[in-house]
């Protein structure tokens, strides 16, 4: 994902669900010194760890569809494994490409079943894995099958980047399972 965003030197990148802060080190390189990162997550426990990892990194506590970050405040912004667990991806993305504004980059990395033939074999075994990743009762929370409401929701972001942005990009990884787009914004 972070070949994807592609951010140049001195650029301020900004991870949404950076998690424990894996993608802060690839992004670093990528930055330089004068370059900055700034990793949000919601969950307290994850960014301990992130600022264990590296103390001196950026990493702040906020919800991903609402960033505390001004609009244009940024010259690129990523999100793995996010927008499925989002009620509305499409608005997230469309926040998020305001973070960047017009001319900054924005990179998705997400899972969902795969449509390619001689893989699509294995879906079942996703299906799995999604349900046990799933906190009690979202099934019946969501009305529907987790891993169903996963693929949209990762369709739709990725359509919303693609509709977004110019000189996009969109390819999959392992078998099909991971999808990863990256544009410029309009």
């Amino acid at each position: 994902m972070v070949d994807a965003l592609a951010p140049d030197p001195c650029d301020t990148v900004v991870e949404l669900g950076c998690g424990t802060g894996a993608n802060h080190g690839r992004v670093r390189d990528r930055v330089g010194p004068a370059g900055r990162y700034v990793g949000v997550d919601f969950s307290p426990g994850v960014l301990a760890v992130a600022r264990e990892r590296d103390p001196q990194g950026s990493f702040v506590r906020a919800d991903a569809t609402r960033p505390p970050v001004r609009p244009g405040g940024a010259d690129a912004c990523c999100a793995a494994f996010v927008s499925g667990m989002l009620p509305d991806p499409a608005a997230a993305v469309r926040t998020w490409a305001d973070l960047v504004g017009p001319g900054g980059r924005l990179a998705l990395l997400d899972l969902a079943r795969t449509t390619r033939p001689g893989w699509r074999a294995l879906n079942p075994g996703f299906r799995l894995f999604v349900r046990a990743g799933s906190p009690p009762g979202t099934a019946a929370a969501l009305r529907r099958s987790p891993t169903a409401v996963l693929d949209r929701r990762v369709a739709a972001a990725h359509r919303e980047l693609r509709e977004g942005c110019t000189d996009v990009t969109a390819g999959t990884l392992a078998g099909g399972f991971a999808r990863v787009s990256a544009g410029t914004v309009r």
